[in-house]
């Protein structure tokens, strides 16, 4: 599933020196934790748009915060190694899943769609693709990195 976008990304983490990984690796608690503060600064930024007044100027302001926010998250997924063109489609069918029981969309107070009576959580899915990617000599301590999150 490869695009012109995503061999940017590749692009992006080689020319920045970033991990580019071929297989998904385990990953520190502190490098979580930079990401985390990373993309909340980079969250905050939406501040920014709320003090525009032109039409146009907020549009593309949006534009570009929103692009940030996904590139951001796809080239932390590649210093990875995760497969995010698969991880994202298999999450978009999941949220196909969300509709209601009369097969109409749901949504909360703020326009949110919520989870109907036949959604079906990704995590399985995603699981079974990085279990194909992830090499044999790595199921260990993956599989202890998923006991300590779960304890």
């Amino acid at each position: 599933m490869e695009t012109k976008y995503w061999a940017q990304v590749d692009q992006f983490n080689a020319m920045y020196r970033l991990p580019r990984p071929e297989r998904p690796e385990p990953f520190s608690d502190q490098r979580l934790l930079f990401f985390k503060d990373i993309l909340l600064e980079e969250v905050a930024e939406v501040d920014e748009i709320f003090s525009m007044t032109d039409p146009r100027a907020r549009l593309v302001a949006l534009a570009d915060w929103l692009g940030d926010l996904i590139v951001y998250c796809s080239t932390e997924g590649r210093r990875h190694g995760l497969p995010m063109a698969e991880i994202l489609a298999i999450i978009m069918d999941s949220n196909f899943s969300k509709l209601g029981p009369d097969g109409q969309p749901m949504y909360d107070a703020r326009g949110k769609v919520v989870k109907g009576p036949h959604y079906w959580g990704p995590e399985p899915k995603i699981d079974r693709l990085l279990e194909e990617a992830v090499p044999p000599e790595y199921h260990e301590i993956f599989s202890d990195n998923i006991e300590d999150i779960l304890a």
